[in-house]
Parts: C-alpha cells; structure tokens; sequence
C-alpha cells in the first residue's frame, strides 16, 4: 500500500513548496497527482502561469512518480518539458505523473500538467518527461509501509 501521509511530509519538508502552496492529492501504483491553486502572483507579464511553475510541478511530479519504483533518497538528474498552450484562466493546475521504467539506480518518469476550469473541465498545458537517480546506495526506501 502506498502511504500518502508519508508523501506529504516529504513534500512539506520543502520550503519552496509550503511557500507556493502545492499538494499532493494521490499517490498510488499507477501514479502521483500534484495540484497547485492558481493565484496571480503566480502569473508573468502576458496573465500567464508563469512557465517556471509549470516546470516546478513537472519536477515534482517526476520524481515522486520515479520515487514509486526507486524509494525515496532521490534526485532529479534531468528533465524536459513542452509548453501546448498558455496556462491562462482556472482555478487549479494539476500535474499527473507516471512511472515509466525503473532501474535499480535510476527511473524514467511522464507527466501532463492540465489547468482545471472553474467547471472542472481540465485541458492539458504542458507534458514532461524526466529521469530521476539514487542519491545514496543505502538501503531502498520509499512511500510503501
């Protein structure tokens, strides 16, 4: 059984993520889901969602996803990301990753990042795919209990 407890608190460990507001909604085999609320300061200069938290929620995404066939004690070692189209109106940015491959040291991981209308209609802003790496070759940990 995944533990979505123990994810929170790894990503609640993180200043930069307390201090932007993300959360994590799921974490289970197939995948994780990180949801961010959309404010303005989280806007650039055209009324977008500024490409870099796009490219932060891809980042997290991705490793958590590489963290369910890795463990825990992990980096990004490398990732790329496609903007489709302009983060503009909604109300929530969700990114949903996928574990793709995982090696003993090293994991492939995907990821859509959709933008959630006030309807809840969701249309996908960006897609990414990273690779994330064992930091330390102690033993193997992760969001399993």
């Amino acid at each position: 059984m995944i533990d979505l407890d123990l994810a929170r608190s790894v990503l609640d460990a993180q200043p930069f993520s307390r201090m932007i507001g993300a959360r994590l909604t799921r974490v289970s085999g197939e995948g994780v889901t990180l949801a961010l609320d959309i404010r303005d300061d989280l806007r650039q200069q055209y009324g977008y969602i500024h490409g870099g938290v796009l490219s932060y929620l891809a980042d997290n995404a991705l490793t958590y996803a590489a963290a369910l066939g890795l463990g825990t004690d992990i980096i990004t070692s490398g990732f790329s990301i496609e903007y489709l189209s302009p983060a503009d109106d909604g109300r929530e940015l969700v990114a949903e990753a996928v574990l793709v491959h995982a090696g003993r040291t090293k994991a492939v991981a995907r990821c859509d990042i959709s933008i959630v209308a006030d309807d809840g209609t969701r249309r996908v802003v960006a897609a990414a795919q990273g690779t994330s790496m064992v930091r330390n070759r102690g033993p193997k940990t992760s969001f399993q209990r």
